[in-house]
């Protein structure tokens, strides 16, 4: 054999070799594959595609560790394991009720070479709408007492992709802004974006969402770009308090265990909607969740208070019966007490000298409110400051059971460091002890807690209708993207309900009580189109009741309207542009649609009703922002032709069909 065709054969057989090295982890369906190989530094790496199309090119993996430096070059593939997994629960409250989705798991196990040998272990999971893996540190000498100072993750895109992220810019906020367009060669070192960050791999291709599920013990994820300047994302983890260079410590004698990051997957935005992936990667509860009840509640902050018929609005027992009535007769499970019910409650997030959480002001009466509520089945929510909680949690989550608080709300963390996610779990932990159902506010985005915790109804992170008060910047355009980006991770409580619309052009910026720059049909699809078990109805009770006391329109929708449903199909959508979501709660289906500043006519299929009879009522846009036109008619046997809906500039319409 002569030197050319030996060369030849040692490429080949090297080829071979690499290839054989490379581990392949089919989803179920085959829809989508994972690849797990290494670098020539022997760095492991992982790919991704997605009905055979390349997603995610090769991307390390890793963490850097503060005892022998970064766990990721140097490793060798001592082992593997795979198995087979369903995911089968069933959700208390959220999009879906029962959940049956199948995985496909890989295991592998690495090594350094040397004295040390350090170990890892990553663990990937396949699903049909999706990627996810996570990093095991066993337990060693070696690392005993290591703490994470950062990970080496990195999703590379396999091409300039069209993107929407929430550019946050810097750690502690409350996780509030615009989802802005970006492409993928334009993310920097400096970014700091947050989860969802969301791509279209172009036309024809899948639709991605980068996330994280399972946060526990660890630090939450922000996205910023590659600092080699290539395409794709790179991990960046919040810093711990007392130690900027540290993000997680850990305990001696434990594995080290990450979340799970996430690549969510779908053949367009819309259909990411559907999906129950981060639910998904989340362990079940360890108690018993039939006292959990989700609901819609009446709120007295957002609107001022303003209320016409008592002698001084504000946080005193005259208005809140005021509340209470209202939701009584409007349906309403809740009345939420927000800032100030509290001896020492401060401003905003101010936690004065004194604060005591578990004394009312004079003009709060608790036990009174919390009896004159139950008479009507109206139960009762309580805000608090999350500093003023935690120095006294014990002692007030035990009172609240005791006078027959329904839940709390929690407020102003605007963290996501490890010593908060901890206390997340320490705060919910607390709280099922006592039966108390919790929303949290200035809160980090979602990661599937609801199905670990299901009195975790909801939750901020988001910016919601508050910045009508003092902003021109919750848009249409704004509302739209929402439901493609924030809204797919878990409950949202944007808090809508504002019915004193203004169109954009006239819109006034009005703290109480205040504007909302879109129409009453597109607010009226917030409560399909967001998901959130515990849903207010912001405005005051003035808003919903005409001179004369004829309710208003749409106060009808929203005394019926579900909170938490049994299933979720996407009808339509784009991002920023328009969405139409159908959900269905027993054999009655609801439908939100909305759209941008840009007034469309949408004609949506009817095929998810199947051959049944329904009787359809349509909220839709009328000739000014306030106006509804509503319409019924009736949907015989057999299949339904689609409904055509004329959406005005910033508008929406909210459909019920109603099985006969």
């Amino acid at each position: 054999m002569n030197r050319r065709l030996i060369l030849a054969a040692l490429l080949a057989a090297g080829a071979s070799s690499a290839a054989a090295a490379d581990l392949r982890l089919a989803s179920p369906g085959k829809r989508v594959e994972i690849v797990v190989g290494t670098s020539s530094e022997r760095q492991p790496t992982y790919s991704v595609t997605f009905d055979g199309k390349p997603v995610l090119a090769p991307s390390p993996l890793g963490l850097d560790l503060d005892k022998g430096g970064r766990l990721s070059y140097g490793l060798a593939v001592t082992g593997s394991e795979r198995r087979s997994g369903t995911d089968r629960y069933t959700l208390t409250a959220g999009k879906a009720r029962a959940v049956d989705d199948r995985y496909e798991e890989l295991a592998v196990d690495l090594q350094e070479g040397g004295d040390a040998g350090r170990k890892l272990r990553i663990i990937f999971r396949a699903y049909d709408d999706g990627a996810a893996f996570r990093y095991v540190v066993p337990v060693q000498s070696a690392l005993a007492a290591a703490n994470v100072m950062g990970e080496m993750t990195r999703f590379d895109f396999a091409r300039d992709y069209a993107c929407w992220g929430l550019n946050l810019g810097k750690f502690g906020t409350s996780h509030e802004g615009e989802f802005d367009p970006v492409r993928a060669s334009s993310l920097r070192e400096h970014n700091l974006y947050d989860a969802p960050f969301m791509c279209s791999t172009g036309e024809g291709g899948a639709t991605l969402a980068l996330a994280e599920a399972d946060l526990e013990n660890w630090a939450g994820m922000y996205l910023q770009g590659r600092g080699d300047g290539g395409l794709g994302a790179q991990l960046k983890l919040s810093p711990r308090l007392e130690d900027p260079f540290v993000a997680v410590r850990t305990r001696i004698g434990s594995e080290i265990v990450s979340p799970w990051r996430v690549v969510m997957l779908a053949d367009s935005p819309a259909e990411l909607l559907e999906s129950t992936l981060i639910t998904n990667l989340n362990p079940d509860p360890e108690f018993d969740t039939s006292w959990v009840k989700p609901g819609k509640s009446a709120w007295d902050w957002w609107n001022g208070p303003t209320i016409a018929g008592v002698k001084t609005a504000g946080t005193n027992d005259e208005t809140v019966k005021r509340f209470i009535d209202f939701a009584a007769e409007s349906g309403l499970q809740y009345m939420l007490i927000d800032e100030g019910w509290y001896m020492g409650a401060g401003g905003g997030g101010v936690v004065r000298p004194g604060v005591d959480v578990t004394r009312s002001i004079p003009e709060i009466d608790l036990p009174e409110l919390v009896e004159y509520g139950g008479k009507r089945g109206v139960g009762l929510w309580l805000w608090l400051n999350w500093k003023a909680l935690d120095a006294q949690m014990d002692e007030a989550l035990a009172l609240y059971e005791r006078l027959g608080i329904k839940g709390i709300k929690v407020d102003f963390m605007d963290r996501d460091d490890q010593q908060m996610v901890d206390w997340y779990h320490r705060l919910l932990k607390k709280a099922a002890e006592h039966k108390l159902m919790v929303n949290l506010h200035g809160a980090y985005h979602p990661t599937g807690l609801a199905r670990t915790y299901p009195h975790y109804l909801t939750q901020e992170g988001v910016m919601g209708a508050e910045y009508n008060k003092w902003s021109r910047r919750v848009t249409a355009r704004h509302n739209v993207t929402l439901a493609f980006t924030r809204q797919l991770l878990g409950p949202m409580d944007y808090t809508p309900g504002g019915f004193r619309n203004q169109a954009p052009e006239a819109f006034q910026v009005r703290s109480a009580p205040p504007f909302v720059q879109t129409t009453r049909g597109h607010g009226l699809a917030m409560y399909v189109v967001y998901e959130s078990p515990f849903s207010v109805v912001a405005d005051t009770p003035n808003a919903y009741r005409t001179n004369s006391g004829a309710a208003e329109p749409g106060l009808d929708f929203l005394s019926d309207v579900p909170v938490s449903w049994d299933e979720t199909r996407a009808i339509a959508g784009e991002i920023g542009e328009h969405v139409a979501i159908a959900r269905r709660k027993g054999k009655d289906w609801y439908v939100g649609a909305m759209t941008n500043e840009s007034g469309r006519t949408l004609t949506l299929p009817l095929d998810f009703l199947g051959s049944g009879r329904f009787e359809m009522t349509a909220w839709t846009d009328g000739n000014t922002p306030t106006a509804l036109d509503v319409q019924r008619s009736s949907l015989g046997k057999g299949p339904k032709a689609p409904v055509t809906l004329r959406l005005a500039p910033s508008g929406g319409a909210a459909l019920r069909f109603k099985a006969q």
